[in-house]
C-alpha cells in the first residue's frame, strides 16, 4: 500500500494552453494504407530501428476500455488499412476476476493477455501499457491524478511523439455522474498530450536527450456522444446532438466485414467476450438484423486539419473521422493540409465585436496555390475582413483576420463559428465554439470534482469541454442545505444586479432574489440561498431524479439563465439503543427501534424480477461508541460461495455493503469507511472486508473490533454487524453522517453479479459520497480527543511492470519502442540477449551489457512462458546464466529479455533458442 502522491502541477498544465491548440506544424502526410515495418532479426533491440508509425491511437485507463470502439477500428483497418494502437494506463489489477484466483500482478498479466487477444480481433496489433497502478473504483479524477503521479503525461506524450498517430481517440474527461475517475483522467491525459506532443516547450528533455521530435496529431475525439439517433445505416445522419455546436461523427456497426463474414458489431461482441475475467464471456449476441444496430459515435474535441462540415453527407460518411487526416474525399484539400480557426475569446457578448483568425498551411511537399478563407456564423451575425490567404506554396502558411459581431439581441448559448477553405487543390472546413452570454452569468456552485474539471478546461485551453455536465447538489429528504450561486463577470467593467431562483414544486428558499454589487471585471462572487425540501413525500435517489430549477441573473446589459438541478437523498434518524444489540444474525425484540430503510431500489444492473429475487430492508442503531446494523435480504438464488481467503471484491457474488462518511463532506471514498459482508463463504461462516476506502483489506485487520454474523435460510439471508466508530476515518458529525446500504445480488456460479440495489441509489453511487443518504444520531457525541480530519488513505500499489510481462517485451522488440512509455536505455547503458541454448537444466542465455543493470529473462514458445529469471548484472561485459524451466520447451522457442538500465531507461531483445 502507498499514500497518494502529488498531482500534476498547474505550472505543468500552463505549458498546454490554447495557443498550442492552433499550432499548424507541418507534418508528413499519412497514407490510408500505413507503412509496414519489416520484421527484424530476433536479436534486434528496440533502439536499432525506427519505431512503429501508427495512424490512430486510443487512450484508455484499463484493459477493455477500448472494447466499444473495436467495431470502428476494425472497419478502418479492413477498409482503409488504418494501423491503430491502444494506450492502456493500467492493467486493471484492481478489478475483479471471474475466472480464477489471480490478483495483483498476476491478474495484470491475465488482463493484458485478454486485451491483446480482444483487440487483435479488430486488427489492432499494439497495446502500450504504462504500468500505472489500478487502485480501486473511484469517480474522482483528482484522486486518480494523485495516485498515478506526474510522470504519466510524459509517458503518453512520448508515445504520441514516437508513434505519430494522426487520429487520437479517448474516453469522456468530464465528471459525469458515475463516470470512472480513471476514465476521466485517461481522457484528460489524451487531451493534454494532443497539445503537448506538438509543443517543443513541453517535455523538452524528450527532444533534447532522446532525439524525439514534436508531433501534432490531426484530430482528437472522445468516444460516445450526448444526443439521440435512429438505428440502422442512417444512424450517423439521424444523430441529433444535445449540444448543437458539437461535432459528432458516427460509424455504423451494422456494416459487414468482408473478411469475417459478419457485422462489425458481431466482431466487436466476439472481442468483448474475450474479457472473461471481467464477466463478459456471457455477453449476449448482438441483433442479427443490421437495421437494429447503431453507430459508434465520436465527439470531436479539436482538429488541426479540415474535416467534414456538420450536417453534410460527408459528415455522415463512414470515413468522416478519417477525412482530412488519413483519407481525402473528392474535392477536398490534399492530405497534410493544416487548417485552423482561433477566436480572441471563448466568452463573447451580444453586440460586442471579437476577432477571429483563420490559418492554413500547405503540405510539406505539395502546394495549394491561390487560397482564401470565408467565415460562416449564425444568422444575423456580422462579419468583416478579407479572407485572402495568398498563394500557398509547399510547406507555406497564411492567415486572415476577421471581425465578428453578434446582434445585440442574440440569444445566449453555445454557437459555432466556422471557416471554409478554398484553394486550387481543393477545399476544406473547420470551426470552433464560442459562448454567447451577457456580461454576468450565475451558476449553481459546482461540486469539488466539477470545479476542478472546469479549472482544468481553462488551463488546457479546451473551454468547449466545459458545461457538458448538469450542475447538481444534493439535499436530504425533508431537510435544508445551502445553495451557492456563483456570479461571474466576464466583461471588462464592474457590474451589479440580482440573482433569482425559480424552484420546482416541493422546494422553498429563504429568499427568492438576492443582489450582488460592484462585481469587478473578471471576478466571481457567491450569492448564498438556503433551500429546503418542503415536501418529504417527493421521491429520492434515482427514482426522483433531477429536480431542475432556474437561476436568473440580471446585469446592466441583459439577463442570463442556467438550469441546474437538486437531487434528494434519503434521510434517517438513528436512535440510541437502550443496550447493545447481540450481533447474532437475528433481529431481537426491541434491539432496533428505528424505522426500516428500504434498500430495494435498483441502482445498477438488471432489475430484480420480483421481490423474492432481490429486495431488502435495513435497521440501524447506536450504543455507546458503536453503530449496529441488521440487514434483511430476500434472495431466491445465492451466488458463488467464495472461499474465506478470497473475501474481497464483493461485487462478484452476494454481499451487503455499508458506506459511512463520518462528516458527510468527503469528495471521494479515500476519506470514508466502506465495508462489505459476504453472508456465506465456501467454508460456511460470513466474512467481512473493506474496499475502495481509507483502508482496504480483511476486516479483522482493517476494522478491528467489528463483528458480523449472518443467518441464511431458504430464499433469504440476514446480516448483522457492529462497527466501532473509532475505526472510521475521523470523528462522526452526529447531525450529518453520510450513510448508504447497498446489496449486490448474483444468481450465477461464475463469480459475476447481475443486480445492485440499495437505499440511496444512483449509477456509480458506491464511489460518490455526496450522493449517499444522510443520517443523524441524536444524543451522540464523539470523544473529544478524536480528530475530525481523516488520516492519509492507503492506496494499493500492486501494478505489474512491463519488464515482467513477456508479451510487452515481445511487442517492444517488434515495434522498436522502449517499455511503458518510458525512455529507452542509452547505448552506453544498454544490453541485449545474444544467444540462447537448451541444456539439461533449462536454457543457457548469453547477455551482452554496456553497463550494469537488471535483466528480466523469459523462455517462451507457442504455449507461453516455460521459465523465467531476473538477473542483476554489475558491470559491462558478457554474462551467461541459466533460465530454469517449468516444462519442456516446444518448437519455435525464444528467449525474450527486458533490460532495466541502472542509470534509467529500458530495452528489449529476443533470440531463438538453439
Amino acid at each position: 500500500m502507498r499514500a497518494a502522491g502529488p498531482p500534476r502541477t498547474a505550472g505543468r498544465l500552463a505549458l498546454l494552453g490554447a495557443v498550442a491548440a492552433l499550432t499548424l506544424l507541418p507534418a508528413t502526410p499519412s497514407l490510408a494504407t500505413p507503412l509496414t515495418t519489416p520484421a527484424g532479426t530476433l536479436a534486434d533491440t528496440v533502439s536499432k530501428k525506427e519505431p512503429v508509425d501508427l495512424d490512430a491511437l486510443f487512450v484508455g485507463a484499463h484493459p477493455d476500455d477500448e472494447a466499444f470502439t473495436l467495431s470502428t477500428l476494425g472497419q478502418w483497418k479492413e477498409e482503409h488499412g488504418v494501423r491503430a494502437g491502444v494506450v492502456t494506463v493500467t492493467r486493471g489489477e484492481g478489478g475483479g476476476n471471474a475466472v480464477g484466483p489471480e490478483e495483483g500482478p498476476a491478474l495484470g498479466l491475465l488482463r493484458e493477455s485478454e486485451e491483446r487477444t480482444a483487440v487483435a480481433n479488430a486488427g489492432v496489433g499494439e497495446v502500450f501499457n504504462l504500468d500505472d497502478v489500478d487502485f480501486y473504483y473511484t469517480v474522482s479524477a483528482p484522486l486518480t491524478d494523485q495516485v498515478w503521479g506526474g510522470d504519466t503525461l510524459a509517458k503518453v506524450v512520448r508515445l504520441v511523439r514516437q508513434t505519430r498517430p494522426e487520429i487520437m481517440l479517448t474516453m469522456d474527461p468530464a465528471p459525469t455522474p458515475g463516470n470512472h475517475g480513471n476514465h476521466q483522467e485517461a481522457a484528460r491525459l489524451a487531451v493534454e498530450a494532443f497539445y503537448a506532443a506538438a509543443d517543443p516547450k513541453a517535455f523538452p528533455e524528450q527532444i533534447r536527450d532522446e532525439g524525439l521530435r514534436p508531433f501534432a496529431p490531426a484530430r482528437l475525439l472522445t468516444g460516445g456522444a450526448r444526443g439521440t439517433s435512429a438505428t440502422g445505416q442512417d444512424c450517423a445522419a439521424t444523430f441529433r446532438p444535445t449540444y448543437p455546436a458539437q461535432n459528432v461523427f458516427g460509424v455504423w456497426s451494422g456494416r459487414a466485414s468482408a473478411e469475417r463474414g459478419k457485422t462489425w458489431a458481431a466482431v466487436e461482441r466476439d472481442a468483448q467476450r474475450v474479457y472473461a475475467s471481467q464477466g463478459w464471456a456471457g455477453f449476449p449476441d448482438v441483433p442479427a438484423d443490421p437495421a437494429q444496430l447503431g453507430c459508434d459515435f465520436f465527439t470531436q474535441v479539436d482538429a488541426r486539419v479540415p474535416f467534414p462540415a456538420p450536417g453534410t453527407a460527408a459528415a455522415a460518411s463512414p470515413t468522416a473521422v478519417l477525412d482530412g487526416a488519413l483519407t481525402r474525399p473528392a474535392g477536398t484539400a490534399p492530405l497534410g493540409t493544416r487548417f485552423g480557426l482561433r477566436t480572441a475569446a471563448f466568452d463573447v457578448r451580444p453586440g460586442a465585436p471579437f476577432k477571429v483568425e483563420v490559418s492554413a498551411a500547405a503540405p510539406p511537399r505539395e502546394p495549394l496555390g491561390r487560397s482564401s478563407a470565408a467565415l460562416r456564423v449564425p444568422a444575423g451575425w456580422k462579419v468583416t475582413g478579407s479572407g485572402d490567404l495568398g498563394r500557398l506554396g509547399a510547406g507555406r502558411s497564411g492567415s486572415a483576420t476577421f471581425t465578428v459581431t453578434p446582434p445585440a439581441q442574440a440569444d445566449p448559448g453555445r454557437a459555432r463559428v466556422a471557416a471554409t477553405l478554398t484553394t486550387e487543390r481543393g477545399g476544406g472546413y473547420t470551426d470552433r465554439q464560442v459562448e454567447l452570454s451577457p456580461s454576468v452569468r450565475g451558476e449553481q456552485q459546482p461540486l469539488p470534482q466539477v470545479a476542478q474539471y472546469r479549472e482544468w478546461t481553462g488551463e488546457i485551453g479546451v473551454p468547449q469541454l466545459d458545461g457538458l455536465v448538469t450542475p447538481v447538489l444534493t439535499l436530504p429528504s425533508g431537510g435544508s442545505g445551502q445553495v451557492g450561486v456563483v456570479v461571474t463577470n466576464v466583461s471588462g467593467a464592474t457590474r451589479s444586479g440580482t440573482v433569482r431562483l425559480t424552484l420546482p414544486a416541493g422546494f422553498t428558499a429563504d429568499r427568492a432574489e438576492a443582489p450582488y454589487s460592484e462585481l469587478a471585471a473578471g471576478e466571481s462572487a457567491t450569492v448564498p440561498f438556503t433551500v429546503t425540501n418542503a415536501d418529504p413525500a417527493l421521491k429520492t435517489s434515482n427514482e426522483g431524479g433531477d429536480y431542475a430549477y432556474t437561476i436568473t441573473t440580471t446585469s446592466e446589459d441583459g439577463t442570463a439563465t442556467s438550469r441546474p438541478a437538486l437531487e434528494l437523498v434519503p434521510a434517517a434518524t438513528v436512535p440510541r439503543a437502550a443496550s447493545a444489540p447481540a450481533v447474532d444474525g437475528v433481529e431481537g425484540d426491541g434491539e432496533y427501534a428505528g424505522a426500516a430503510l428500504n434498500i430495494s431500489r435498483l441502482w445498477e444492473g438488471t432489475a430484480c424480477s420480483s421481490a423474492a429475487d432481490c429486495s431488502g430492508t435495513a435497521k440501524i442503531g447506536w450504543h455507546d461508541d458503536t453503530l449496529y446494523l441488521v440487514v434483511h435480504v430476500k434472495d431466491d438464488v445465492l451466488g458463488t460461495r467464495l472461499a474465506a481467503d478470497d473475501c474481497k471484491r464483493h461485487w462478484r457474488t452476494d454481499a451487503v455493503e455499508v458506506t459511512l462518511d463520518p462528516r458527510g463532506t468527503s469528495e471521494n471514498t479515500s476519506t470514508t469507511f466502506k465495508t462489505a459482508v459476504l453472508p456465506v463463504t465456501a467454508e460456511g461462516p460470513p466474512c467481512v472486508l473493506r474496499d475502495a476506502d481509507n483502508r482496504q483489506g480483511p476486516g479483522e485487520r482493517t476494522a478491528p473490533g467489528m463483528r458480523v454474523a449472518s443467518k441464511v435460510s431458504a430464499g433469504a439471508y440476514t446480516v448483522e454487524m457492529s462497527i466501532p466508530m473509532e475505526v472510521l476515518p475521523g470523528a462522526v458529525d452526529p447531525d450529518h453522517l453520510g450513510l448508504n446500504v447497498l446489496v449486490y445480488d448474483s444468481d450465477t456460479q461464475d463469480r459475476t453479479g447481475q443486480t445492485r440495489i440499495g437505499w440511496s441509489t444512483w449509477g456509480g453511487v458506491q464511489g460518490d459520497p455526496y450522493r449517499w443518504g444522510v443520517a443523524s444520531l441524536p444524543g451522540y457525541q464523539p470523544p473529544a480527543d478524536r480528530p475530525a480530519t481523516p488520516p492519509d488513505p492507503e492506496i494499493p500499489d500492486t501494478a505489474l511492470s512491463s519488464l515482467d510481462s513477456p508479451q510487452s517485451l515481445e511487442q517492444a522488440v517488434r515495434v522498436h519502442l522502449p517499455l511503458a512509455g518510458g525512455p529507452a536505455a542509452k547505448p552506453s547503458r544498454g544490453a541485449e540477449v545474444v544467444a540462447a541454448r537448451s541444456t539439461a537444466g533449462g536454457v543457457k542465455v548469453t547477455l551482452r551489457a554496456a553497463a550494469g543493470g537488471k535483466a528480466h529473462l523469459f523462455a517462451r514458445d507457442g504455449q507461453g512462458t516455460a521459465g523465467s529469471r531476473v538477473v542483476t548484472v554489475t558491470r559491462k561485459g558478457t554474462t551467461t546464466v541459466t533460465v530454469p524451466l517449468d516444462r519442456a520447451l516446444g518448437s519455435g522457442a525464444t528467449v525474450v529479455a527486458g533490460w532495466e538500465a541502472s542509470g534509467g531507461g529500458t530495452a528489449a531483445s529476443q533470440v531463438s533458442v538453439r
